[in-house]
């Protein structure tokens, strides 16, 4: 167990907390693993349709001795630059399948949206939902019964959430994780956020912007800020459902087409078909919430993740908190530096030393479960090392270097950019939030000025073009969470609040809505829950109301007296507008019965 003693209460308050459900949960996952995988209990019918589509050799292998049947289901399309890489990536595994003794399927597609894409568009209020919607797909493809074992093919935002939910779903089968890496760098962050606030003030056009946009995001590969996506894949690694110095490969390289490889015999190696049986919903655990955790505040990670982690956690059975976020938060000192919490990306973070050298760090200060099972083995100490490639293809794993590459972007556990992770809880008479603050300065933690009330994002952009916001205020954007219009993300507000800020002005938001892993520099409490729509107290304020976000006390209130904001009639809202148009008419069940930001917003779980 880790020597840190409040990582250590804060788990077992997470232990006994999820005693009653957890163990339901483990209880129907040794069931399934008792009946099955065994393709044994179709009928011929059933066999005969699972692999009319194969070669003569898959057939064979599939009609008569056991062997391990791999099941992949990938998020493959060739318009997202982070999933285009997997077109290539079911024949690397059918290959490395066959290599090994085994077989491998395409199981099933998932749909992979790009926030990027549709950022301030209709379509971005199918964003958070499409994440239950990938967890619903992805069981179809593995409701067939065919395999042995899954590989996952995802990377990006509500995409390798939704993955993890299906695979501690089927939790009797193993599950691998296969990432496809980070695009190669492009225009440094610095410029491109210079070009966007310049385009903000009408001191530069579209095409200047369009090329600034352009050469940051230029080729196959995950964006290289760290956001939600390279988020999960820090994710993915330190709670073991990768292969060890998986995540941060570029695509098309010979060590990731290795990489892919080897993660595919590794899936079939620990069927129960063998000796190393690993089930996914025993592997991941308590520990490995934990771990992951850590990992997001040493990192600075995506603020989606105080929503995704809770649904990925409650998908096994455990029921996390906000409140265990946020006092892990305290306890774990920042030791990274990429953007937007720093200049540098992840291609920098990986040359820097990377998750090898992270987890090695993070153990080394006891705040890191080692005595954990990953999909690689026992023990998270594995993961402190450095792949190489060999000269005949295969791969060996150096120790991570105990000295990082370049100190301004990965520190050590003695010397942290911080003390703590910054991304805090906060609560008061407005409810509860959720704030990063790694990336704010000090003197904008505390934060005391008027209200301006909005409905949108784009009633503010409209009030900044206009010249209406050259003062202290505290942007309330309402009517932005899960059951009013899908809680979308509401980065258009980044360029004009960070110019204002630059002008001198004490601006922050508050929202019911996101704001991702992108959330930058300006003070942004989100997520807000009870939601407006619910009549929530962020329903009840006005203009001019005086707001207090306090992030080094972790409180949020409205300094009004108690008795005349509680006696106010809450604001209302025409949704009208946001409920059709870009497939959102098909959604209008899931707002409906959305859960609430703290619980995971969520319309697969009460």
């Amino acid at each position: 167990m880790s020597a840190h003693a409040s990582v250590l209460s804060i788990t077992q308050r997470l232990v006994e907390r999820s005693k009653p459900t957890r163990e339901a949960y483990i209880e129907r996952t040794r069931k399934a693993a008792e009946e099955g995988p065994n393709r044994t209990v179709l009928s011929c019918g059933n066999l005969a349709h699972g692999f009319a589509a194969c070669g003569l050799s898959d057939k064979e292998a599939l009609a008569g001795a056991r062997v391990a049947n791999l099941g992949i289901i990938t998020a493959y399309n060739d318009m997202l630059s982070a999933h285009q890489p997997f077109e290539t990536f079911p024949a690397l595994i059918r290959q490395a399948a066959r290599e090994a003794g085994g077989v491998a399927q395409v199981a099933g597609g998932v749909p992979a949206m790009c926030d990027g894409v549709t950022q301030g568009q209709p379509g971005m209020d199918l964003s958070l939902f499409s994440r239950d919607v990938i967890a619903l797909s992805a069981a179809v493809g593995l409701s067939h019964n065919m395999f042995d074992a899954a590989a996952f093919l995802g990377v990006c935002d509500k995409i390798v959430p939704g993955l993890v939910i299906a695979a501690l779903t089927f939790g009797h089968l193993p599950a691998v994780f296969i990432p496809a890496g980070p695009m190669t760098s492009g225009l440094p962050n610095e410029e491109k956020v210079r070009i966007r606030q310049l385009y903000a003030e009408g001191k530069v056009g579209r095409a200047e912007l369009l090329d600034a946009e352009s050469k940051s995001y230029h080729g196959p590969g995950t964006c290289t800020f760290y956001g939600t996506a390279n988020s999960n894949q820090m994710l993915m690694e330190i709670m073991g459902f990768h292969l060890p110095g998986a995540s941060f490969i570029n695509p098309g390289t010979p060590l990731r087409e290795a990489l892919t490889k080897e993660a595919a015999k590794r899936a079939l190696a620990i069927t129960a078909l063998g000796n190393e049986y690993t089930p996914a919903g025993i592997m991941f655990d308590e520990r490995s919430v934990i771990n992951g955790l850590v990992g997001l505040h040493a990192t600075g990670g995506s603020t989606n993740h105080t929503m995704h982690l809770i649904a990925m956690a409650h998908a096994a059975g455990i029921v996390l908190t906000w409140e265990d976020i946020s006092e892990l938060s305290d306890i774990v000192p920042l030791l990274a530096r990429v953007y937007p919490n720093g200049p540098s990306d992840v291609n920098h973070f990986h040359a820097a030393g990377g998750m090898g050298y992270l987890i090695a760090q993070l153990l080394e200060g006891g705040l890191l479960h080692d005595d954990v099972r990953t999909v690689w083995g026992e023990g998270l100490a594995d993961y402190a090392i450095e792949p190489k490639l060999n000269s005949d293809g295969t791969i060996s794993r150096e120790p991570a270097p105990p000295v990082s590459a370049n100190p301004k972007i990965l520190s050590t556990i003695e010397a942290p950019f911080q003390d703590n992770g910054g991304l805090k809880m906060l609560s008061g008479n407005l409810g509860k939030s959720v704030i990063k603050i790694s990336a704010v300065k000090p003197e904008r933690h505390v934060i005391e000025a008027p209200a301006k009330i909005f409905s949108s994002q784009q009633a503010l952009q409209a009030a900044f073009k206009a010249g209406e916001l050259d003062r202290d205020f505290v942007a309330v954007v309402r009517f932005q969470g899960p059951r009013a219009n899908g809680m979308p993300e509401l980065h258009k507000m980044t360029p004009p609040l960070g110019v204002l800020q630059d002008r001198g002005f004490k601006v922050a938001l508050v929202t019911d809505g996101r704001m991702s892993g992108a959330s930058g520099k300006v003070p942004a409490a989100i997520h807000i829950t009870p939601e407006a729509l619910d009549e929530g107290p962020i329903a009840r304020l006005r203009d001019g109301d005086m707001i207090r976000l306090d992030a080094s006390k972790g409180t949020l209130n409205v300094l009004v007296d108690a008795a005349e904001f509680a006696a106010r009639r809450p604001a209302a809202a025409d949704l009208s507008e946001g409920a059709h148009g870009m497939g959102r008419e098909l959604f209008a069940n899931f707002r409906a019965i959305a859960g609430r930001a703290d619980n995971g917003a969520s319309v697969l779980y009460s």
